[in-house]
């Protein structure tokens, strides 16, 4: 009986360590490829970064197992964006893992890319403060529309609030109050209604809506 368990024991180890490797293998070959050096608005100096190739996101979501909570949600968003990488920049400049621009980060009184993309700590509170201020702008359009369905997609506020980041707040507006009509799409052909749909249900009460957030720092 004892060597009848052990060798369950010894298969099941050895499924889960090939079950790794060929996960540990698609990040490594798959998922990211070099790009050049570019440089970054107001700042003279070169960044090596690499661009996520988001045709092959997909084949890895189905690993990543959150919790409908806050954190699920901006980690999930973050894969997204950035495959969770803090160094990342796309091809259209957008830096982090939350992939902002500058023009964003100027609200937040950021101008420093460089030093944006060197400091995670500053990512995680300048992400947080864009949630907040959505939630203010959209804070009718929750109210509103939450609950309700648009072209056969649940509306949810986690997916307003994904949408928001996607396509700014504006572009939600329009969206909802024009019964899904301006469906934008960003530059990869990512749409406003995907996001609605692919980050629905989470729970977003941790975030409070403030019209002007500031950086707080511990």
């Amino acid at each position: 009986m004892r060597k009848f368990l052990n060798k369950i024991f010894v298969l099941k180890t050895f499924k889960t360590n090939i079950i790794l490797f060929l996960i540990a293998l698609l990040f490594n070959s798959s998922f990211y490829k070099p790009a050049p050096k570019k440089n970054i608005a107001n700042n003279s100096d070169n960044l090596e970064f690499t661009v996520l190739n988001k045709k092959t996101l997909s084949l890895v979501e189905n690993f990543i197992f959150l919790k409908k909570d806050f954190n699920g949600f901006k980690e999930k968003l973050a894969f997204k964006e950035s495959g969770g990488r803090y160094h990342c920049i796309n091809e259209f400049g957008y830096m982090g893992k939350y992939q902002f621009n500058l023009s964003t980060l100027k609200m937040f009184k950021i101008y420093n890319g460089r030093k944006f993309l060197n400091n995670p700590e500053l990512q995680e509170k300048v992400f947080l403060m864009n949630i907040q201020r959505n939630k203010w702008i959209l804070r009718k359009d929750i109210n509103w529309f939450v609950g309700s369905v648009i072209n056969g997609l649940e509306i949810t506020e986690s997916g307003i609030l994904a949408a928001a980041h996607l396509s700014g707040p504006g572009n939600v507006k329009k969206f909802l109050r024009g019964n899904g009509k301006a469906d934008l799409k960003d530059a990869f052909g990512t749409s406003i209604s995907n996001y609605l749909n692919y980050f629905k249900n989470f729970d977003m009460s941790f975030v409070e809506g403030i019209k002007k957030p500031r950086i707080q720092f511990d």
